[in-house]
């Protein structure tokens, strides 16, 4: 019975996941929690063969899978940062411009 009502939460979740607008961080975040989720789920069931281990792996999985997920985002162009230096020497960061992209810095 619980397990059925397990996958049942799951899949509500996984649903409603894809009806949100997000960011591709987002997304990836949601996904790797989700995925991280079932996976946490099953080595904690068959570890300790109960419902607390079940429940502590998919919470640890979703957790690390959120994390990791959110890492590796790649990031999009204009999101990355460059230090410049002003005619009188001063420095400041401001969002990267084509020359950085295209190697003529």
């Amino acid at each position: 019975m619980f397990t059925k009502k397990a996958i049942l939460a799951v899949l509500m979740t996984a649903a409603l996941a894809g009806c949100e607008t997000q960011t591709e961080g987002q997304q990836r975040a949601t996904t790797g929690a989700l995925l991280g989720g079932a996976g946490g789920a099953l080595v904690g069931q068959a570890i300790g063969g109960n419902t607390k281990s079940t429940v502590i792996g998919a919470a640890s999985g979703a957790l690390l899978g959120a994390v990791v997920g959110s890492a590796t985002t790649p990031q999009r162009r204009g999101e990355q940062l460059c230090r410049y230096q002003d005619r009188y020497g001063r420095i400041y960061t401001a969002p990267c411009d084509d020359r950085y992209y295209n190697g003529n810095y």
